[in-house]
């Protein structure tokens, strides 16, 4: 399951400028509905300063690309096009609180709207046709110099990176070894040797967030802690017993004891729970410690 920051979701439940600019006099169109992500982004630009008075989109895709659009349509709300063109797709990313590694390639996706839509505005041509550089991945239709470009921005290191930020090696795999093959290029020139055996963001991310024992017991006890009010109101409460791997063990005590909701109770703390902490964890009445421990062969 991807971990989503609340400003994600709040960008994919309640989106910002959705649909087309009235009057747009910019337009910037990439991605293909084929190979799952879309984007058409419409702009109203002062024609006297070049500021960015409105914007709006139109994205098919997933939920990240529909938040990426829409706090793209916000970054560059009273910009000037010069200004609205260094907006990276970090800082994409970035105003949302970050996206899973492997949705990095929404953020992407924005950034070339918006290079596209400028280019349209100064009649200018954008070319996203693979002229410029060997096509690399055929299943999405990613150059050479794009992957060159993300690696560089984003610090790649690995096939599994490119992949998260711009599909290239999502297919069929027959362009792996020409990824390794930029990837050893450009990690050269930065210095660096490339190991193909290295960890990737995501890898590397997740284990940042892997939580120690003692730190998810204070998760559980925080959150047990938000919902003991509502449970007190009905007459009840919860206490954590103990915590085993992904298991927490919880008492019910009071009117929750015994009470016919207990276990659409429990259920409610569980998915609480698995919000919170990122993670699968089960929530367990304490009395069933010890058939769990036999069942398990303990």
């Amino acid at each position: 399951m991807w971990d989503y920051s609340e400003k994600v979701k709040d960008h994919f439940f309640n989106p910002k400028n959705a649909g087309a600019v009235a009057g747009a006099n910019a337009i910037g169109e990439v991605g293909s509905i084929s190979c799952g992500d879309a984007l058409r982004l419409t702009l109203k630009v002062n024609e006297d300063t070049e500021i960015i008075e409105d914007a709006g989109f139109q994205t098919f895709g997933c939920g990240s690309a529909i938040a990426s659009s829409s706090v793209l349509t916000e970054i560059i709300k009273g910009m000037t096009l010069d200004d609205a063109l260094k907006v990276s797709n970090q800082d994409i990313a970035n105003e949302l609180d970050g996206l899973p590694p492997e949705k990095m390639h929404c953020s992407v996706m924005g950034r070339e709207a918006l290079q596209a839509a400028v280019a349209n505005y100064r009649g200018e041509e954008w070319k996203d046709d693979h002229e410029e550089g060997a096509l690399i991945c055929k299943c999405f239709a990613i150059d050479a110099v794009m992957i060159e470009e993300m690696v560089w921005a984003n610090k790649l290191r690995t096939v599994e990176d490119v992949t998260n930020f711009t599909k290239a090696g999502g297919g069929c795999a027959a362009c792996h070894e020409d990824i390794e093959g930029i990837l050893e290029r450009v990690l050269k020139e930065r210095g660096e040797i490339f190991d193909p055996n290295a960890a990737s963001i995501e890898a590397v991310e997740m284990e940042k967030k892997q939580l120690t024992n003692l730190q998810r017991i204070k998760k559980i006890e925080e959150v047990l802690e938000t919902l003991r009010p509502q449970l007190m109101a009905d007459g009840g409460d919860v206490e954590l017993v103990d915590v085993v791997d992904n298991t927490a063990y919880v008492n019910m005590t009071g009117a929750c004891s015994g009470c016919q909701m207990a276990a659409m109770t429990i259920a409610g703390i569980q998915q609480r729970l698995m919000e919170v902490l990122g993670e699968f964890i089960r929530v367990i009445p304490a009395s069933q410690m010890s058939k769990v421990a036999v069942a398990a062969g303990g």
